[in-house]
């Protein structure tokens, strides 16, 4: 009688799998507000890429599944999709044990004091690519981000600054995400790859140019082994190289090569999408723009976090985060989800819930000052729980750190009268035409206070 009674799987449309995978492709926002309305927090969809899965809209719920049981509610299985490019032993891939062990191994070089070592390396990879702007014509911020962005993650996460073998890394890397970053493109390659289809000429030279990248990172983690100054550094990779866990084992190099790998998909064009956003929706808001000005003149930086996390919540990069059913059915908001399938908190629409954020389309960086600001359930862009991202602080700091710098010296101006649309890209959402902006003079001289920020 109990199992008779006892309700499975959430209510969902009854579109056909094509029709509601255009859905999440090109009207995602109107699409989900559609269903949420219709049949509640919880809706069961069907996709071409997915026979079945439940997405989350309730900050209540979701925060149920970021506490549930990490061995029941598994993240590896949600992200294999990326496991042909990021490699299996990337953290984003791991469950249990073997999961706790690698991000308590990542976890220092992200947080403290050893993330303020990386400020200067921030400031003047800003600076270099403020002096490459041309004045008066319009570029793509995305673009100019997506270099500054590589940039710091050069210099800061693979410790490679000068020379012919920064220029050659940095080339045979941009060569490898080309293919990443254009619409769907990463979904199309790890699919292809996953299922080891051969003979399309796109699988072939990715996995080409991986294995030149791979090669360079193989070769680099042959030499910091043998570097006796290798605990002078500060970068990412030789803290990687130098980790040990409890038992005093360090990182095996396929591992090490995963985690950077990781690093640099995961950390370089999500972070560089953000910050093209934040200048689209900061020049196209006077308000905002002068109040975060004054604020930073001040020397106020806490205006400036409180506008990256609205940023961040009004244009999410990631949409949504997966957990999927391992070991034993779920029970969710009085529903059965069964073993193997995927729950996804919707992260762009709990972000737009007027219940949480009054007037949630407007750009309101005081809701992150105020005395009830926003809370992890609520405010979810780099997910949840023990699975959230453990690049969040890097990215964060990044992202003042740069506009922060980018309105001390330069005087941008929007292209459009309006903000970009807003184009899914793969896994993120991007600026549709790249977030044009345009330089209206010559940028201004850097203020000396290396010395004082130091």
């Amino acid at each position: 009688m109990e199992a008779s009674t006892r309700a499975v799987l959430p209510p969902g449309p009854p579109l056909p799998k094509l029709l509601q995978t255009l859905g999440f492709v090109v009207s995602p926002a109107r699409f989900f507000d559609a269903c949420r309305s219709r049949y509640g927090d919880v809706v069961h969809f069907k996709t071409l890429f997915d026979s079945g899965f439940v997405m989350v809209f309730d900050p209540t719920l979701v925060k149920e599944i970021f506490k549930g049981d990490p061995d029941q509610l598994r993240a590896g299985p949600a992200n294999e999709l990326l496991g042909p490019v990021l490699g299996e032993r990337s953290v984003l891939l791991l469950d249990g044990a073997e999961h706790l062990r690698q991000r308590r191994l990542m976890l220092p070089a992200f947080h403290g004091q050893r993330l303020r070592s990386y400020e200067r390396i921030m400031r003047e990879a800003t600076d270099r690519e403020i002096d490459s702007w041309p004045v008066g014509e319009p570029f793509q911020a995305l673009r100019s981000m997506q270099a500054l962005t590589l940039d710091v993650i050069m210099r800061a996460v693979f410790g490679v600054s000068e020379g012919e073998r920064y220029r050659e890394l940095h080339r045979r890397i941009r060569e490898m995400l080309d293919p990443i970053s254009q619409p769907l493109g990463v979904l199309v390659l790890t699919l292809s790859l996953a299922r080891r289809v051969r003979g399309g000429s796109t699988v072939q030279r990715f996995e080409e140019r991986r294995r030149r990248v791979d090669e360079l990172i193989y070769d680099e983690i042959e030499r910091r082994r043998s570097d006796p100054d290798l605990a002078d550094r500060e970068d990412v990779f030789s803290s990687l190289v130098l980790a040990e866990d409890e038992d005093g084992r360090r990182m095996t190099d396929q591992e090490i090569r995963d985690e950077l790998v990781t690093l640099l998909v995961a950390g370089h064009e999500t972070t560089a999408t953000a910050l093209a956003w934040a200048f689209d929706l900061l020049l196209h808001d006077t308000r905002v723009m002068e109040e975060l000005a004054r604020r930073l003149a001040d020397g106020d930086e806490k205006y400036a976090d409180a506008f990256v996390k609205e940023v961040l919540r009004i244009r999410p990069v990631i949409p949504g985060v997966g957990r999927v059913v391992h070991r034993e059915p779920f029970e969710l908001a009085g529903y059965t989800i069964p073993v193997g399938m995927e729950i996804n908190p919707s992260i762009a629409s709990i972000h737009r819930r007027p219940d949480s954020y009054p007037a949630p389309a407007e750009l309101r960086p005081e809701r992150f000052l105020e005395d009830d600001p926003p809370d992890t359930y609520t405010w979810i862009p780099f997910g949840g729980g023990t699975r959230r991202c453990l690049g969040a602080s890097f990215a964060t700091f990044e992202m003042r750190v740069v506009i922060s710098r980018v309105l001390e010296r330069a005087t941008l101006e929007a292209v459009e009268a309006e903000p970009d649309a807003i184009q899914r890209r793969g896994i993120t959402m991007v600026p549709k035409n790249g977030a044009p902006v345009r330089l209206a003079q010559a940028p201004r001289a850097a203020r000396i206070a290396e010395a004082a920020a130091a």
